[in-house]
């Protein structure tokens, strides 16, 4: 179960740091709903380039601790670093879908923005899913 549950979270996390990459260089589709905004539709924050490769690198050690930690990868061993890299992970998914109780998360409060619709049905709920895999990958 280890394995799948692991699997599944390494191709979203490897996803979601190729889709990171195709912003950074131009790409705009999907773009304007992957941003709060506040309730007249101004942005909380334009994302630059060097904050959205960074983000794309973040995702993929994410990504490749995941793999070594769940021994689905094995050219290398689990050590204490990549089980640090897996424990931080579990921590900062959790608390983004715990949220800031304003404009993120699950107790957040403006609730009718594109972002915010996006980020109950699906955003929350992929880092609280992914929270959890890394703390069963943790675990085991």
């Amino acid at each position: 179960m280890n394995g799948i549950l692991g699997s599944v979270a390494a191709f979203l996390l490897f996803a979601l740091s190729f889709i990171h990459v195709y912003w950074a260089f131009g790409g705009r589709r999907g773009g304007a709903a992957a941003i709060p905004r506040k309730p007249g539709g101004e942005a909380l924050f334009r994302p630059r380039v060097p904050e959205t490769v960074a983000v794309a690198i973040a995702l993929l050690i994410a990504c490749a601790a995941l793999l070594l930690q769940t021994r689905i990868v094995t050219f290398m061993d689990a050590n204490s670093y990549i089980r640090f890299i897996c424990i931080v992970c579990a921590f900062v998914f959790f608390l983004r879908a715990i949220g800031e109780f304003k404009y993120v998360g699950f107790f957040k409060r403006v609730k009718h923005t594109p972002f915010a619709v996006n980020d109950t049905k699906y955003y929350s709920p992929l880092c609280l899913f992914l929270s959890l895999v890394y703390l069963v990958a943790l675990i085991e």
